[in-house]
């Protein structure tokens, strides 16, 4: 069996990728002629045939493996030679920072030259898509039933423009009950979004919110965090309004999967911040896509907004993706004993205003 072509990027092969790493199969990424078969190790059932280990850049930081890297792109992930006493036990415990209390003694570790930083920077980025830890299982060659997939693949990965309209039908809330409930999907990725509609549409511009799915704070009222109080908050405004959407993306954990935000939730609970805690696990600050909620507008014949929002992200994003953001509405939340320093940090770090 050939590889994917070097020339040009398929998101399927990507979503393919993606679904055979959550299952614990391997994935061979190929760039030109070179081969990275890897395993995501969370998922892996076996390490016959592992030589190594794929590391994020943050990870190997902590793991103190800088200085084996310092000549080279500090962002880039680490490839470190299998222990080897290496067992599905402690390849976890090297992957997933909020273990090192439980495992603290780990390493020494040999880093290894990486022959394709291309082709390790997609599997990362394959990690965070899938929801799971940016962590690998190197084996040696392919794979006999390999899944291929090329970083122009991974590249490719963007659901937003092979979105689409679903289903509707009325849906009556406790905040309006003449809501319109609009649902869509795409082929590249499983998740899907919705919006919901309130008011009698007419030529002004709608009062938009733009709100990432949040199992913990929107269904079971999770004081950690604003979510709920802040969905429901907008509800209502949306409500008192002419008109107004609310989107509803399925985007948790700031794009990095629910699993990944509990971990991320344990190493708050160990003193780091919620900015702190997703780079330290291997992610980006923020990693939610807002060009889906920019689409899912234009599907709906919408060009123009008032955005409910304190995040800055959220208005650059819809404006780069061609929507017009005509005001900018704050979401006003009182805080609680358990969400204070959550809210501070969104302040001073992140740069929302609150």
């Amino acid at each position: 069996m050939s590889g994917p072509s070097a020339a040009s990027g398929d998101p399927r092969r990507a979503a393919v990728a993606i679904d055979a790493l959550r299952r614990g199969w391997p994935v061979t990424v190929q760039h030109f002629d070179k081969l990275l078969t890897v395993m995501a190790v969370e998922t892996a059932q076996d390490i016959s045939g592992v030589h190594a280990m794929l590391l994020s850049a943050s990870r190997a930081a902590t793991l103190k493996l800088t200085n084996q890297r310092a000549a080279a792109d500090g962002d880039r992930p680490v490839l470190i030679k299998a222990p080897a006493d290496l067992n599905l036990n402690l390849a976890l415990a090297i992957a997933d920072p909020s273990l090192d209390l439980a495992y603290p003694m780990k390493g020494p570790f040999a880093a290894l030259a990486l022959d394709d930083g291309q082709s390790a920077a997609a599997a990362i980025e394959l990690a965070r898509l899938a929801g799971l830890l940016p962590a690998f299982l190197v084996l040696e060659g392919a794979h006999a039933h390999p899944v291929y997939v090329s970083p122009l693949d991974v590249s490719a990965f963007d659901d937003s423009g092979a979105l689409r309209i679903a289903a509707r039908a009325k849906l009556p809330v406790a905040a309006n009950v003449d809501a319109e409930i609009v649902a869509f999907r795409t082929a590249v990725d499983a998740s899907d979004h919705v919006a919901l509609l309130m008011g009698t549409r007419d030529s002004s511009p709608p009062v938009v919110r733009l709100h990432s799915e949040c199992l913990t704070g929107d269904v079971l009222g999770s004081l950690k965090c604003d979510c709920g109080p802040q969905l429901h908050e907008a509800l209502q405004q949306i409500s008192d309004a002419r008109w107004g959407i609310l989107l509803y993306l399925r985007q948790e954990g700031r794009g990095i999967g629910l699993i990944n935000k509990l971990r991320a939730y344990a190493l708050q609970d160990q003193g780091f911040d919620t900015v702190d805690a997703n780079t330290r696990l291997g992610f980006a600050i923020d990693a939610r896509d807002f060009s889906v909620a920019a689409r899912m507008l234009q599907l709906l014949g919408v060009e123009r907004v008032r955005l409910l929002t304190n995040n800055p992200e959220k208005v650059g994003g819809l404006q780069d993706a061609g929507i017009t953001v005509e005001e900018r509405l704050p979401l006003k939340i009182v805080a609680n004993p358990h969400n204070a320093q959550y809210l501070e940090t969104k302040k001073s770090r992140t740069g929302h205003a609150l």
